[in-house]
C-alpha cells in the first residue's frame, strides 16, 4: 500500500479520536488491516537505495496534503497533536521493513516476516506491482480517509 494511503489514514484517526493513546494503537492495527487488502508496492525485496527517491515523494504527497488541510481547518493543538500520532503509527510498520531492509536491522526480522505475511500476494507477485489496476483499493481507501480527514470535527 502506498505511504499516502497509510498518512491519510492514520490522519483521519487522529482527527476523530481524543485520546492519543488510542489513536497509536488503533493506527497500528488499521495499518496491518489496510495491508490485508490486495495492492501493488512500488518497493519490493529487490529495491535498492535508487529507489528511495519513490519513498521521498509519496512521504512528501501525503503529508502535505494532511498539512494543507490543517491549514485551512486550523484544528485545536491536541488534535494536531493527534493527526500527527496516528501518521506516525500508521506508518510505523512500514518503518520496521525499512530499517529491516536498507539499515540491515536482523532483530527486527520477526516483525517484518509478520507484516509481509499480512499482505494479500506476496512479494515479487504480478498483482503487488505498482499499476492502475491493482491500487485501485489504495485510491478508495485514501479518497475515504481524506473525506473523512477533511469533514471531521
Amino acid at each position: 500500500m502506498i505511504l499516502t494511503t497509510h498518512i491519510l489514514s492514520g490522519a483521519a484517526l487522529g482527527a476523530n479520536i481524543q485520546n492519543p493513546w488510542l489513536v497509536a494503537g488503533l493506527s497500528t492495527v488499521l495499518h496491518f488491516i489496510l495491508d490485508l487488502f490486495p495492492h501493488g508496492d512500488y518497493l519490493d525485496q529487490k529495491s535498492t537505495w535508487r529507489d528511495f527517491w519513490k519513498v521521498i515523494i509519496d512521504l512528501a504527497f501525503g503529508l502535505g496534503i494532511v498539512f494543507i488541510i490543517i491549514l485551512f481547518r486550523d484544528p485545536a493543538p491536541q488534535t494536531i497533536l493527534n493527526i500527527a500520532i496516528g501518521i506516525f503509527f500508521s506508518l510505523l510498520p512500514d518503518g520496521t521493513t525499512f530499517l529491516y531492509l536498507f539499515m540491515k536491522m536482523k532483530f527486527i526480522k520477526p516483525l517484518k516476516t509478520f507484516h509481509e505475511n499480512l499482505h494479500y500476494y506476496k512479494n515479487g507477485a504480478p498483482e503487488r506491482e505498482f499499476r492502475l489496476k491493482n491500487n485501485l483499493g489504495d485510491i478508495f481507501i485514501s479518497l475515504v480517509s481524506l473525506i473523512i480527514l477533511i469533514f471531521s470535527r
